[in-house]
């Protein structure tokens, strides 16, 4: 009687702790209650009678009220339309059944096989692009991992790393599908076969309130029910679940990825904790030394895939735990071929000297951009390893994202993430979408770019310079941010290194300094002069390459500058903006593209200039500008790695790669 009276009362305080924190197993039911047959309750009962229809016939998401009553209605991104009626239809009789005369009510669906698959929601104020964190409903695993023969420490540290791509593919607003926040992902652990992960938020709430939902589903999770087999935690706003077994539906098309090379130092670890255990007993030397051989030989084992992974993949190097950059994906070439159509020529979104991009959709519904090498291109071998190396390591929201690669057979694709505005060079050169970049958004992408480049030269763990900064290697993303691209010719740097000598030049004529053209030297302030010339080209709405006749913009940026007429050259659609605001940047882009390196600014020195109308700024000196290359480089070499056309020289497409190891 008294253990029954024990289990009775510690039941019912588990269950007022998980009232009080607004988290219950299912459903939810709380507020103020309403009469059988009132008005609300005939508006209740008249909104449900069309819901499960309705959800299916928005594509997964619906918002409706009427007189005072509020429902919406979710069903997860992958499940069937009849699936998702008949969860809808479920959790509006579990509603009904539980929450009968409550006016406040959730329902979240749960089963064996798919613990987190639709949700239901009711109350009498309108929830409708509010980010909801509760009340929220758990299903926890009922199994527990063995901690006894796994290595926690590891698992833990694979389960984050696998939480960080997951929420990286779900926040990434896709803005074409309904149900546009959602990341499903499938990897491969050191200790397990497969881990299954899936987070997704309603449509109609932002990114980032998206992405603080998620990861306060997931410290709720770590911090209740760590050492459970997977769980599922749902609210209003968002769903996370994940469990060591595919959970319906989610995973029919996920390729599966392999956890952190980093993985082994812990599994290192775990073996000496394993020989430190004292076991009673006169079999305690087998029992010490038989583990320990055995451990031996798959650590030997381990060591060896681990080279072998190297070697194939071309010696790019996965790291995670050093680099403190992006996760990484190998992708399948056969998912690549699904996410493109088989490289559709309807999917083709940009062709450069290297190879084409193509938009592509992952199966789980997340848009990319797929960069595919030329087959056989020595100059694409460089670049591709280059890019990969210094993406993986790189993570900054002026910066755009590395995804994943593919390397099979002849086969180098780079994964990026898809910026649906393409780049600035389509919109600035444009008669006519040019007259949709008002002053604010143009202030907006220059100093997005200057944070990028400051980023990349001293805010990084790593020192770097770009040496392609051009308007075509500046994305848009859909608020119209820019992302700097293309890191295939940037140059690594020790952190106390400022220049180099190159053996050969790389880059885009016109947007390359003209020391660098001339002598080969490099260093951050190559990059300042390249943004000096972008920045040039924001204000005045054309393209370098329309003044070479008259040496290039820089140096008719100057001689306008000293002739007084400096405002002539600011684009006409900006007539009506700060004609002062815009002349003290014209006087920031000429400081950046001075002939002489020494007086040009640092990025961090930009920065400060474009953030403040009262720092003193100093004059600048004639610009340097270079309308060809060095003789030297106008041989066979030179031509036949130029991007511009067969055999010749392009003012704004010329790529000569460097050779030396970088």
């Amino acid at each position: 009687m008294k253990n029954s009276t024990a289990i009775l009362l510690t039941s019912s305080f588990i269950l007022l702790l998980q009232t009080l924190h607004g988290v219950n197993a299912g459903f939810v039911c709380i507020g103020s209650s309403f009469r059988t047959n009132s008005s609300y309750h005939k508006n209740r009962d008249s909104l449900f009678s069309t819901l499960s229809d309705k959800v299916t016939t928005n594509g997964g998401f619906y918002n409706a009220s009427l007189d005072g009553v509020h429902v919406l209605a979710f069903c997860r991104r992958d499940y069937e339309r009849q699936g998702c009626i008949d969860c809808v239809e479920k959790s509006i009789r579990q509603i009904k059944t539980s929450c009968s005369n409550l006016v406040d009510s959730f329902n979240c669906d749960s089963d064996d096989r798919d613990r987190v698959s639709c949700f239901v929601r009711t109350t009498n104020h309108s929830t409708y692009r509010l980010p909801e964190f509760g009340p929220a409903t758990l299903d926890p695993s009922p199994l527990a991992i063995d901690t006894s023969t796994k290595n926690m420490t590891l698992f833990r540290q694979e389960w984050d790393a696998m939480v960080d791509r997951a929420l990286e593919a779900a926040t990434v607003d896709t803005s074409t599908a309904v149900l546009k926040y959602y990341g499903a992902v499938k990897a491969e652990f050191t200790e397990f076969p497969n881990v299954y992960m899936m987070m997704q938020c309603t449509p109609d709430i932002t990114s980032d309130e998206c992405k603080k939902c998620l990861q306060e589903s997931v410290t709720y999770f770590k911090n209740q029910f760590w050492g459970r087999q997977g769980g599922g935690i749902c609210r209003p706003s968002c769903v996370f679940r994940w469990d060591l077994d595919a959970f319906y539906g989610a995973f029919a098309n996920v390729t599966r990825v392999s956890a952190p090379p980093r993985a082994l130092v812990p599994r290192a670890q775990a073996m000496n904790d394993k020989h430190c255990r004292v076991v009673k007993g006169g079999g305690i030397i087998a029992i010490f030394v038989v583990p320990s051989f055995i451990n031996l030989l798959v650590f030997i084992g381990l060591i060896k895939a681990y080279s072998r992974i190297r070697k194939s993949n071309n010696r790019i190097n996965e790291q995670q735990g050093d680099s403190g950059g992006q996760s990484m994906l190998r992708f399948d070439f056969g998912m690549i071929l699904i996410a493109t159509e088989d490289f559709s020529s309807v999917n083709t979104i940009g062709q450069g000297g290297f190879g084409s991009v193509y938009k592509g959709i992952l199966p789980g519904g997340q848009e990319v951009a797929v960069k595919r090498l030329k087959k056989g291109s020595g100059q694409g071998d460089i670049e591709f390893k280059n890019e990969v190396l210094l993406l993986t390591r790189l993570q900054h929201r002026n910066l755009v994202k590395l995804f994943g690669f593919c390397n099979e057979g002849d086969e180098q694709i780079i994964v990026y993430e898809f910026v649906p505005n393409s780049s600035l060079d389509n919109f600035i050169f444009d008669e006519e979408k040019r007259l949709l970049l008002t002053w604010n958004m143009r202030f907006r992408i220059i100093e997005g770019v200057a944070r990028g480049l400051l980023y990349l030269h001293e805010d990084s763990q790593l020192r770097i310079i770009h040496r392609d900064l051009k308007a075509s290697n500046v994305l848009l993303d859909a608020d119209m941010n820019p992302k700097i691209s293309d890191f295939g010719m940037a140059r690594l740097f020790n952190m106390d290194q400022t220049r180099a000598v190159t053996r050969k030049v790389v880059g885009t004529l016109g947007y390359m300094a003209p020391e660098y053209v001339k002598n080969r030297r490099v260093s951050a302030k190559t990059d300042v002069y390249s943004f000096g010339v972008v920045l040039l080209e924001i204000i005045t709405g054309r393209s370098n390459k329309n003044y070479f006749e008259s040496l290039g913009l820089p140096a008719y940026a100057w001689k306008c500058w000293v002739a007084g007429e400096a405002a002539s050259i600011i684009d006409h659609v900006l007539s009506r903006s700060s004609t002062t605001e815009i002349m003290r940047f014209i006087h920031i882009g000429l400081l950046c593209v001075q002939e002489n390196v020494a007086k040009r600014p640092t990025m961090n020195l930009v920065l400060q200039w474009l953030a403040s109308d009262t720092v003193v700024i100093p004059l600048p000196t004639a610009a340097g500008f270079t309308t060809h290359l060095p003789v030297e480089l106008h041989g066979t070499d030179a031509s036949n790695q130029a991007q511009g056309g067969a055999g010749t020289l392009s003012l704004n497409m010329l790529t000569v790669t460097e050779l030396s190891p970088r």
